[in-house]
């Protein structure tokens, strides 16, 4: 009898240990959210620290020599670290891009400064996709449920051309079309070509208005940012989002006619 009752208490002590398995399931929402919290303190941080009373063109003015002689005497550091500000600062969505993108002008000439801040900003883009899809893109298709998936289907089915426009066109902030998106499951090379091809036309404006800066310094002004949609530019821009959008009026005519029914 005693042999049994200490058995049983080895058996009832052994169950006591043994803890149950963690069962599976789905992540906390913060370690799915902190690529969005990282970016959303940076640029909190950027804010507080007055990085956009910074950078200006008063500041350009002021140290345009200094900027002159640094691409001069380090023309590889000089790039690297004007792509790697301009990068973070469409990562952190700070409206600055126009003043950079000028900036990359003045420093770099037309061509290499489109260049530069054409792979910089994709790059910063990119960044802020990533993290929108890793972060919100499940907790969106939660909550919105049918409604987001109707919007990803008619987006997803020309996404490029989609995105084209809204990079051609300024009428959406650049921040808002890194992240929608994302958050509509577009492939991410689709993001990467329609963002290149997009803002390439635009780029090319400013970073002309910045190779000829110092002459407007000289003249004591300072660039017109709202160039861009005067006729002369916006007309032929609108032609090119035209151009995009008609692989999308194509297909849509051709499922129109396919849908008439033939009386034959």
């Amino acid at each position: 009898m005693t042999k049994t009752s200490s058995m049983a208490s080895d058996l009832t002590d052994k169950k006591s240990t043994q803890t149950p398995a963690p069962q599976s399931g789905a992540k906390p929402i913060w370690r799915k959210l902190w690529p969005v919290a990282v970016l959303l303190a940076g640029l909190v941080f950027a804010w507080s620290a007055g990085v956009l009373d910074f950078l200006s063109f008063d500041t350009l003015r002021e140290n345009r020599d200094i900027l002159r002689d640094f691409v001069t005497s380090n023309p590889v550091s000089s790039v690297i670290t004007f792509m790697a500000i301009y990068a973070v600062s469409v990562a952190l969505s700070l409206p600055i891009g126009s003043l950079l993108t000028i900036a990359g002008g003045f420093m770099f000439g037309v061509w290499l400064g489109t260049a530069y801040v054409v792979i910089a900003a994709t790059l910063g883009a990119v960044i802020v996709y990533l993290a929108a899809r890793y972060a919100l893109y499940d907790l969106m298709h939660a909550k919105a449920g049918n409604a987001i998936r109707k919007m990803e289907k008619g987006f997803a089915e020309d996404a490029l051309s989609y995105l084209m426009v809204l990079r051609l066109i300024p009428i959406f902030p650049f921040w808002l079309v890194n992240l929608v998106p994302a958050l509509l499951g577009v492939k991410i090379r689709s993001f990467v070509l329609g963002t290149i091809v997009g803002i390439i036309p635009g780029t090319f404006v400013y970073v002309s208005i910045g190779d000829g800066l110092g002459a407007l310094f000289d003249q004591g002004k300072t660039p017109d940012l709202g160039v861009i949609f005067e006729p002369r530019i916006l007309t032929p821009i609108i032609g090119l989002a035209v151009l995009a959008m008609l692989p999308v009026a194509y297909k849509k005519l051709r499922k129109n006619k396919n849908r008439v029914p033939s009386n034959e």
